[in-house]
């Protein structure tokens, strides 16, 4: 039997990891300022510590592109994988499927659907820092999470097949309505376009703050239900017989993976297999074991997004590559994979 790693040393690996990969991507764009800089303009902002940051021989400039410019979306694209990934580990476990992902529940095509009406409406406004599109897209993620929700409570219950058809469901009625929009207003479908296929260019600290926000509070309430969501993976049966109330844990799980993941795509646009591909990997290196599993998830989530981020403005320089187009190529034989070891082993999906 194969001995997985120390837990510890998996926090520790990923954490300093994480942070090397901040301060590595802060580093990288078309102005020539080294990593070491970054490392000295980043720490010159942290009390305390500010003293060890040489930064006499730096220009103003080198300040205001690090900090303004790159930092805000290194953030924002660490937070965006790192709720993508804690929302993927969730659902895949109350859902009980091991291909299950964000998507799953249609939440990504209701943020779009809301997304293309601001976008064709020109809706410009602005709440708390927040676009309109953004503003948009998180109600239309929110309101499908609902309408799903809705369809497949039958009975005083909800059942796994019926929450997983009723996102499929309406998510293909959604894009068939975004379609209809990009058609209609031919003059919006490029912004439409590579909205839906995500991006971190419109990064800034207020979306930073209010992505962080919700991030936290969502991980703070699914945390202590970890032990929960291992019994509950056995079986409604196994989870009742032992005092837990499968259905509202199910339900709280999902409402709050839905709020995680209609923030996160308000944010930077579709983004898909994050919540997929992390999770397995994690299970690989850490078990199943939620309480080990969510929040490695959310650090390997942000070091991979990150990544998928630097790798979409540099590629093709000057040229900025769409992230979603990034998570895609990695992700899609990846999915492949997993179903072929699922129907090798018999599993059916």
């Amino acid at each position: 039997m194969r001995r997985k790693r120390s837990p510890l040393l998996l926090y520790l690996s990923l954490s300093a990891a994480l942070a090397v990969l901040i301060v590595a991507a802060s580093s990288v764009g078309a102005a020539d300022i080294s990593a070491l800089d970054s490392l000295h303009i980043l720490l010159s902002r942290i009390p305390f510590i500010d003293r060890l940051a040489d930064v006499s021989r730096l220009h103003p400039t080198d300040f205001t592109i690090v900090l303004f410019i790159r930092l805000p979306r290194v953030l924002l694209s660490g937070l965006v994988g790192c709720g993508l990934a804690l929302s993927g580990a969730v659902l895949q476990g109350v859902l009980r499927n091991p291909l299950a992902d964000p998507q799953v529940l249609g939440i990504s095509s209701g943020a779009a659907f809301g997304a293309a009406v601001a976008i064709s409406f020109g809706l410009s406004f602005s709440v708390i820092g927040i676009g309109g599109i953004a503003a948009f897209a998180f109600v239309g993620a929110l309101l499908t999470m609902l309408i799903v929700w809705r369809i497949s409570f039958q009975g005083g219950k909800t059942s796994v097949v019926g929450i997983l058809l009723a996102g499929i469901s309406v998510s293909s009625l959604l894009t068939a309505a975004i379609t209809l929009i990009m058609v209609m207003r031919r003059d919006q479908l490029e912004k439409v376009y590579l909205w839906m296929l995500g991006s971190f260019s419109a990064a800034s600290y207020l979306k930073v703050g209010f992505l962080f926000v919700i991030i936290v509070v969502v991980l703070a309430l699914i945390a202590p239900s970890s032990f929960s969501l291992d019994i509950l993976a056995t079986g409604d049966d196994s989870a009742e017989s032992l005092g837990i109330e499968a259905q509202k844990l199910r339900r709280r799980m999902i409402v709050l993976s839905s709020l995680a993941v209609a923030a996160c795509v308000s944010v930077s646009g579709i983004i898909g297999f994050v919540g997929l591909i992390v999770p397995h990997i994690i299970r690989l290196m850490a078990g199943s074991r939620n309480r080990r599993l969510i929040p490695l998830s959310c650090i390997a989530g942000a070091i991979f997004m990150i990544l998928c981020d630097t790798l979409a403005r540099t590629l093709a320089a000057p040229t900025e590559i769409p992230v979603g187009a990034i998570t895609a190529i990695i992700g899609a034989p990846f999915f492949l994979f997993l179903l072929w070891k699922a129907r090798g082993k018999g599993v059916r999906l």
